[in-house]
C-alpha cells in the first residue's frame, strides 16, 4: 500500500476477516495504522456478519476500534441512486451500495476492504481504492 489513506473502509468480508484474525488482514491493519487511517464499518454491515458462529467477544472487540455509521434516509436515497446509476437492482445489491455510499462521503483518500471488487467498483467508481481480499 503506498501513498496517503485517510479512511478505511470494511465490507462484510473485510470485517469477517479481521474478526477471525487472518493474518493477511492483520498485515494490512498494520500498513493502514502505520498511514494513520481512521476504520469506518456501515452500522448494516454489522448485521451482515452476526450469525451463530460469530465470535461476539470478538466482534465487539473490532467495533470498539472502529467507526460505524448510521443508514439514514438520506444515506438510503442516495444508496438507491447509486443502483440506479450502476444498472443494479435488488436485495443482493442493497448492503453493497449503503457501504459504498458511506465509503463516498468519507474524507479522502479512501481505501476499501472488499471481497466484492467487481460491484463495488460499479458502485464507486475509481474515487475509492478497493483492496481485494
Amino acid at each position: 500500500m503506498n501513498g496517503r489513506v485517510e479512511t478505511l473502509v470494511l465490507d462484510s468480508e473485510g470485517l469477517s476477516a479481521w474478526i477471525a484474525q487472518d493474518r493477511k488482514i492483520l498485515a494490512m491493519f498494520q500498513v493502514f495504522h502505520a498511514l494513520g487511517a481512521d476504520v469506518v464499518v456501515g452500522a448494516n454491515t454489522i448485521v451482515e456478519v452476526s450469525h451463530a458462529r460469530t465470535n461476539l467477544p470478538r466482534l465487539r472487540w473490532a467495533l470498539s476500534r472502529v467507526r460505524v455509521e448510521p443508514v439514514t434516509e438520506a444515506a438510503a436515497k442516495a444508496s438507491a441512486e447509486l443502483l440506479r446509476t450502476a444498472g443494479l437492482h435488488g436485495h443482493k445489491y442493497a448492503i453493497d451500495a449503503t457501504v459504498a455510499e458511506m465509503a463516498l462521503r468519507q474524507p479522502g483518500p479512501v481505501a476499501m476492504l472488499t471481497s466484492d471488487v467487481d460491484d463495488m467498483s460499479r458502485l464507486c467508481g475509481d474515487r475509492v481504492r478497493l483492496v481485494g481480499i
